[in-house]
């Protein structure tokens, strides 16, 4: 059964049935890949593979080492393109336009969770080492498009991606967002440390069946961490819970 229950921690989020600390959120932010959408839709299963294809190409390596790089590079730098600036001075307009000409017909709508963003009070965003355009198919899909202020993308962020701090100072310096005030919805850990530390309320969320499709061991620790501060595997659920603690203070 889906579940929407905060670690043990020392914050005011130790309770499971405490979910006060949203009240003064005014600002959602909302990753994208594997968290917007679960991780068994394959979808971001097909941008991996194609970056398995680029890396191979670039390289003249086999598939199997250019896969291992292509890992190593998005542990390392937070994403392969990152990797693969840094380590081989690539254009990235290319790779960015190659590894997002995807099949977005595997996402279905999801009016449950359309609804849940629509009824939250304040400003929403997502926040991706993607693309606009990636975004905006997939938001499109899944009925969430109109829901959203703005997609700050991978170009937006200079090509700087999350986790690094500065990304996140850019995106708070664009939208003029106070952390202290805003909440992020991430899929991997390591992008809730910095929001944590500015005073964000951080959620990671875990879907169902994360495990079974391709993610590695690293991406699915930290569940534990310090900054995190709730975890669900029912994203449309958890919203709904919060959504009456953030109306009833915004009223």
């Amino acid at each position: 059964m889906p579940h929407a229950t905060p670690l043990p921690s020392e914050s005011p989020a130790a309770n499971p049935r405490d979910l006060t600390p949203f009240a003064r959120v005014d600002t959602w932010i909302f990753d994208l890949d594997n968290t917007l959408y679960p991780a068994h839709t394959n979808l971001f299963a097909q941008v991996d593979s194609k970056m398995g294809e680029f890396v191979a190409g670039l390289l003249g390596m086999e598939r199997d080492a250019a896969h291992a790089l292509q890992k190593d590079y998005y542990k390392r730098y937070g994403t392969t393109l990152r990797g693969l600036m840094v380590e081989h001075g690539i254009n990235p307009d290319g790779f960015l336009e190659f590894v997002h000409d995807i099949d977005h017909s595997t996402i279905e709508p999801d009016p449950r969770l359309a609804a849940a963003i629509e009824a939250l009070p304040g400003r929403r965003f997502i926040m991706t080492n993607g693309t606009t355009a990636h975004a905006e198919a997939i938001a499109g899909r899944l009925g969430l498009a109109k829901h959203f202020e703005d997609i700050f993308d991978i170009v937006a962020a200079d090509l700087v991606p999350k986790p690094h701090e500065d990304t996140y100072n850019r995106f708070w310096d664009k939208h003029r967002i106070d952390p202290a005030c805003a909440a992020m919805f991430e899929d991997l850990s390591r992008n809730l440390a910095v929001p944590h530390a500015r005073g964000m309320r951080t959620v990671l969320v875990v879907p169902e069946g994360t495990r079974e499709v391709f993610r590695e061991d690293w991406e699915l620790e930290g569940r534990t961490a310090p900054h995190v501060e709730y975890v669900t595997d029912d994203l449309a659920a958890f919203l709904e819970r919060v959504c009456p603690v953030a109306l009833e203070t915004s009223a």
